[in-house]
């Protein structure tokens, strides 16, 4: 989230970029200003009560030591309608800082200067592409159709398991899975990510942490006996394990990669758009993170970029890179790019990936921190990515390498699959 005190230090600045997500900015702004004063002038009130009754304190003790204790007890009266005025204010004080909060959760992060503005994805800007969209057989169908042609992945057997949105992998399928998530890890460990591995669900601290709660609330599947959520990406676990951890300069940054399954309760739509794994419950995805000093962090991103386009180009997938307009960044997200495969049997492009920098504002909920150079406590900057969520990168490896003969496999991924073609 924000901080109050960059805010109240650049308020024209912060309404101004903000005004590139919302029409409210003014308003939020205005709003947290009001409410944060407010807190502020409570403040100095309780902490003047509370240096004046330390003060009556010690007199206290020294009139009874002097042997006056009538006074001491007249001052023990005034010290008691001091601690009733105290505790009136410290409440007024909580419901303060409770207020400013809950309104500071619910302003988005403010947008980098570089992100263009728009409502839509279709004010999103096309930044880079590469690969050669092939040319396919008149016979060419679309992934569903293949899966059940090849017999590699069954959505009905998932649907009578669970429900729409949940697949299940057979044979050729389940093993070119595998092989993109050993693939994927190994490249990212090359890179000098670290791997670990995470638990499935986390807490609600987590989950503020990270900035999924409250915005995506209604998004994540709640396990309500146990308060605890299915993570909806590696991103929420893995970025928690520094959540109230103050690091060394020399220790950044932080690189990790972790692979899991992923759970969305995203509402669904109905066609050709959603079918098959164009959009599911249940996914694999294998992410990057980092913690960066706040003057790295966008060489950074631009090097988790590159990073990705070369692993598409490694699987020689058509894909492209989006700038992604205000109105469709991420709530968390200061600049975000978006990696997109050509689907050539739907003839349409398939997100695969965003990388995001967050600047200082997961920082900010996790109580992030590193000691700088001069000692002194600074918000660090977290980033993450994709690398890479697989239903879509295995929809466009099935549709671009079909032949008549079968489904021909990356060159790159044969020494994990150990077969070169699903027929």
């Amino acid at each position: 989230m924000l901080q109050v005190s960059y805010i109240r230090e650049h308020q024209t600045e912060v309404i101004e970029r903000l005004s590139k997500r919302t029409k409210e900015a003014a308003t939020l702004i205005e709003a947290v200003l009001k409410i944060d004063e407010t807190r502020r002038g409570l403040q100095a009130k309780v902490d003047v009560i509370s240096s004046e009754l330390n003060v009556i304190s010690k007199q206290i003790g020294e009139l009874f030591k002097t042997g006056q204790a009538h006074k001491a007890n007249d001052f023990k009266l005034k010290t008691n309608d001091l601690k009733q005025t105290k505790a009136t204010l410290s409440e007024e004080l909580n419901t303060a800082v409770d207020s400013l909060q809950a309104l500071l959760y619910k302003i988005p992060n403010l947008p980098n200067a570089i992100v263009p503005k728009g409502s839509s994805e279709d004010d999103n800007e096309e930044i880079f592409s590469a690969g050669v969209i092939p040319v396919l057989s008149e016979n060419a169908i679309p992934h569903w159709e293949l899966a059940k042609k090849y017999d590699i992945i069954d959505f009905d057997l998932g649907n009578k398991i669970t429900g729409a949105g949940f697949p299940v992998y057979k044979g050729k399928g389940a093993r070119l899975q595998r092989a993109l998530i050993n693939y994927f890890l190994d490249k990212n460990t090359a890179a000098g990510y670290n791997e670990i591995q995470v638990p499935h669900l986390v807490n609600e601290a987590s989950g503020f942490g990270t900035g999924q709660l409250p915005d995506k609330e209604g998004q994540m599947y709640h396990v309500g006996e146990d308060d605890l959520y299915l993570i909806p990406t590696a991103e929420v676990p893995a970025t928690n394990i520094f959540r109230d951890v103050l690091l060394q300069e020399s220790e950044l940054p932080k690189t990790l990669t972790a692979y899991t399954p992923c759970f969305r309760r995203e509402a669904g739509s109905y066609g050709a758009h959603v079918r098959g794994l164009n959009r599911l419950h249940q996914f694999d995805k294998v992410e990057i993170l980092r913690v960066e000093h706040p003057s790295n962090s966008y060489t950074a991103l631009d090097g988790m970029v590159d990073h990705i386009k070369s692993i598409l180009e490694e699987l020689k997938l058509p894909y492209r890179v989006l700038k992604l307009c205000s109105g469709d960044l991420g709530f968390t997200a200061a600049l975000t790019y978006d990696f997109e495969v050509f689907s050539t049997a739907q003839g349409r492009w398939l997100e695969i990936s965003s990388v995001s920098n967050f600047e200082t504002y997961q920082a900010n909920r996790l109580k992030l921190r590193f000691k700088n150079a001069e000692g002194k406590s600074e918000l660090a900057h977290t980033l993450n990515g994709s690398s890479l969520a697989l239903p879509r990168v295995l929809a466009g490896i099935l549709e671009n390498y079909q032949t008549d003969q079968g489904i021909h496999v990356p060159k790159v991924l044969i020494p994990y699959t150990g077969f070169k073609i699903i027929d």
